[in-house]
């Protein structure tokens, strides 16, 4: 009986040592395999990043908000998220280190969206932040940016630690003839729609994140 007990054990046991390296194994695979966007996300990357791919960015939700770890610049959107007429789309960005550029880089919302997908004909008008105390606005048409309000610093900018921890929220405030360019609660800039060249405040929103970040996304939606 004796033996029979020690052969028992041995089988039983030798399986469980055959099965550690093997969840090693899967776990770290696990680890290293880029997971896909939300359900009903896109990521699209500038076009000048063409030889990157959305592999090269992780976007995950966590918590009630999303985190993003940035390689290529990129587009963050929902397709059921379109907004027509008067609204407020907002994001709060918490930057959680210096950013891997090694420089300030960028993170904000876009309104107006449209043909997105379509490196020819897409057009969107955007506000970012950067960790500088800095903020930026403007139109992209195809594959040219038109610089309404290059980068310009302002009080309601939160500026980065040490190391490279900051938070800021941002929005677009639109209305009946003007949208405003909102940081912290607070209007740093406005324009006229009149002013605005035709450009587009209906359409697809969302947020874009820019190269080399960590950032967690909260409080991102829209009031109407």
């Amino acid at each position: 009986m004796r033996r029979t007990v020690v052969t028992i054990a041995l089988v039983a046991f030798s399986p469980l040592g055959a099965q550690q390296p093997a969840a090693a194994a899967a776990a770290a695979a696990a680890a290293t395999t880029p997971a896909s966007p939300p359900a009903g996300w896109t990521v699209r990357l500038d076009a000048k990043d063409s030889t990157k791919s959305v592999s090269d960015t992780k976007f995950v939700v966590m918590g009630p908000g999303y985190h993003v770890t940035s390689g290529p610049a990129a587009l963050y959107f929902n397709a059921k998220d379109m907004a027509t007429g008067s609204y407020t789309v907002h994001a709060a960005f918490g930057q959680r280190v210096a950013p891997a550029m090694g420089h300030p880089e960028a993170y904000g919302v876009f309104i107006g969206g449209t043909d997105l997908t379509d490196n020819a004909k897409q057009q969107y008008f955007y506000f970012e932040v950067r960790g500088d105390g800095m903020y930026f606005v403007a139109h992209r048409a195809g594959p040219d940016v038109h610089k309404i309000v290059d980068w310009t610093a302002n009080d309601a900018v939160k500026k980065q630690n040490e190391a490279g921890a900051v938070s800021n929220e941002v929005a677009m405030k639109v209305t009946a003839d003007s949208v405003h360019m909102m940081v912290n609660g607070q209007i740093v800039k406005t324009f006229a729609k009149s002013a605005l060249h035709g450009f587009q405040t209906d359409g697809q929103y969302g947020f874009r994140v820019n190269h080399g970040l960590n950032v967690h996304i909260g409080n991102f939606g829209i009031q109407q």
